[in-house]
């Protein structure tokens, strides 16, 4: 890879690292805190939760086998994604290069960065080529951006294909595995050691069952994981939310069961779709959702809307045209959902 100075941008650079979040980055313990004009009172939510960022922090080294120095925190994957165009990425003058389809947030963010966004279409089975990525790169290309499982099309890219990018591109390289909990494939974060220009992202909304938390990780080398620290807000992380992901993370027991009962739905309603007359194809899936293409999806989506029963269209997405996007709800939901589906014309 380039220099990290080289892809970090200028200004960025030329932060310097906060005292504040110098020391919330170390385990201490202060008899006396008289440094953060903090109110004295109203214990336990009259101090900035350094202590309570550091015990989840720990926790999640040990369950996600990433040393603490290589792991920040973020109000969801969402800011970890925008404060990763904020670091390498020069408005107006960089780009970055993705998959399509995938997760619409790095469009989004490319766009409010000013950041030029080239996507390279998957094939038709919503394979990765890491030839077409690398060739769609240059000089200018700070970020490429993966998805696996992939964000609508629930495939786990093929890993020897994204290890040849991480391997060969020059800059840097986020995999985002938020569903990876779902899936059979090894988490690309085994590899941070071996690759200083890999970023894999995950969150506690999913398989953790704690989306209202909006709690996003983002696993680095620690030089990385010392610049997201640095330009992010001072303790990020409000109290509330760390005690309940702290609660979360300690029963890892409990997620397991909730993924279990999720993956054998998942297997009945892959099934189920299939036997639909007004479902054309179901795709391999390795998430906690579907991708099934449908005779009008639009239309179906509506009829469905009137059952007061809502999942995700993709009309004009590429290599989506007539799909919906099905989470894997509770055997109760999905039956209703299957209800509707069989009624569906008559």
């Amino acid at each position: 890879m380039r220099n990290l100075q080289e892809l970090i941008r200028p200004n960025i650079r030329s932060l310097s690292r906060s005292a504040h979040l110098s020391v919330a980055s170390q385990e201490y313990k202060a008899s006396i805190r008289l440094d953060a004009n903090e109110n004295p009172y109203n214990a336990p939510f009259n101090r900035y939760p350094i202590e309570s960022e550091n015990r989840f922090k720990a926790l999640a080294a040990q369950i996600k086998g990433i040393p603490v120095e290589n792991i920040t925190l973020g109000n969801g994957s969402d800011e970890l994604i925008d404060l990763s165009f904020r670091i390498f990425c020069r408005p107006q003058k960089d780009n970055v290069v993705a998959i399509s389809p995938t997760y619409e947030m790095y469009q989004h963010y490319a766009d409010l960065n000013e950041v030029t966004y080239r996507a390279v279409i998957l094939n038709e089975r919503f394979g990765l080529s890491s030839r077409k990525v690398l060739d769609a790169c240059d000089a200018r290309t700070k970020i490429v951006w993966l998805c696996s499982p992939n964000n609508p099309s629930g495939n786990s890219l093929e890993r020897e294909e994204m290890l040849q990018i991480v391997t060969d591109f020059d800059g840097i390289v986020i995999i985002d595995e938020a569903y990876s909990d779902f899936a059979a494939q090894c988490p690309m974060r085994n590899e941070i050691a071996d690759h200083p220009n890999l970023i894999v992202l995950n969150t506690l909304s999913n398989a953790w069952g704690n989306a209202a938390l909006h709690l996003g990780m983002a696993f680095a080398h620690r030089d990385i994981i010392e610049f997201f620290d640095r330009i992010r807000p001072p303790h990020p992380i409000n109290a509330l939310t760390l005690q309940q992901a702290i609660e979360a993370i300690c029963d890892p027991y409990e997620v397991d069961k909730w993924v279990r009962m999720l993956l054998l739905e998942r297997r009945r309603m892959l099934d189920a779709l299939r036997e639909l007359p007004i479902c054309k194809a179901v795709y391999p899936t390795e998430a906690n959702f579907i991708l099934a293409k449908m005779t009008d999806a639009a239309a179906i989506y509506e009829y469905l809307v009137s059952k007061r029963i809502f999942v995700h269209p993709l009309i004009d997405t590429p290599l989506c045209t007539d799909c919906l996007r099905i989470s894997i709800g509770t055997k109760s939901e999905n039956n209703a959902l299957l209800a509707a589906l069989r009624q569906y014309g008559r």
